[in-house]
């Protein structure tokens, strides 16, 4: 990981990639204004460093990817976030999607399954003064000791909707996770409904990693 400072550079970088992001479709303030405030080239490798703020993927090691800000901003948009509210993140990754979260007063609770992955990110965290409660597990199991969330955000592909992650979401809850194959997932939104059933809103193609686990592939 690279900390370093946040230099003027890497500021107006990151004002026109708000600016990109509008464009394409994301309008929530909220979410605009904490991408505007995390410093995602503390995220990524050295080698992607002058990359950091360009709308892209790139690798993290152990076979994982940091998403693009597109992405993390649709999915983020989706759930509608409302500061202190619990959310659970399956997919911890590089930490970028959980500190958006974090800058919009999340109560965040993370799982991610690569060791080498959570380490790092712990650490950073650390370094950070990032307050979240990351995990080291399946994810596709949920996080049932700190159920039920008000929100569920899943960061990989599954090939359905893991319903332990349903059980633990609270009624009038948003889950959102791409579902599909292992190489293309339709973005779902997916919200709890009084009577325990969920509404499924399918809607945009995503490529995700796949989520692996006890209830996934």
């Amino acid at each position: 990981m690279n900390i370093s400072i946040d230099t003027y550079k890497d500021k107006g970088a990151r004002r026109l990639l708000v600016r990109e992001l509008k464009t394409k479709g994301i309008v929530d303030e909220k979410v605009l204004d904490a991408i505007g405030s995390v410093q995602r080239h503390l995220f990524i490798h050295n080698d992607f460093r002058h990359l950091a703020y360009e709308d892209k993927a790139f690798p993290i090691g152990e076979g994982q990817t940091i998403s693009q800000p597109y992405t993390v901003a649709y999915q983020t948009q989706l759930l509608h976030v409302e500061p202190n509210d619990k959310i659970l993140e399956i997919g911890t990754g590089s930490g970028y999607q959980a500190a958006v979260l974090i800058a919009m007063g999340a109560e965040l609770h993370s799982i991610e399954r690569q060791e080498k992955l959570f380490i790092k990110t712990k650490n950073l965290f650390k370094s950070l003064a990032y307050q979240a409660n990351l995990i080291l597990g399946d994810g596709s199991n949920g996080y049932e000791k700190a159920a039920p969330f008000d929100k569920i955000i899943v960061t990989a592909g599954a090939p359905k909707v893991p319903q332990s992650l349903v059980n633990q979401l609270k009624v009038g809850g948003i889950l959102i996770i791409p579902v599909g194959d292992e190489k293309n997932q339709i973005m779902h939104s997916i919200i709890k409904k009084t009577d325990g059933s969920v509404e499924v809103i399918p809607l945009h193609a995503f490529r995700f990693v796949p989520l692996i686990g006890q209830q996934a592939w």
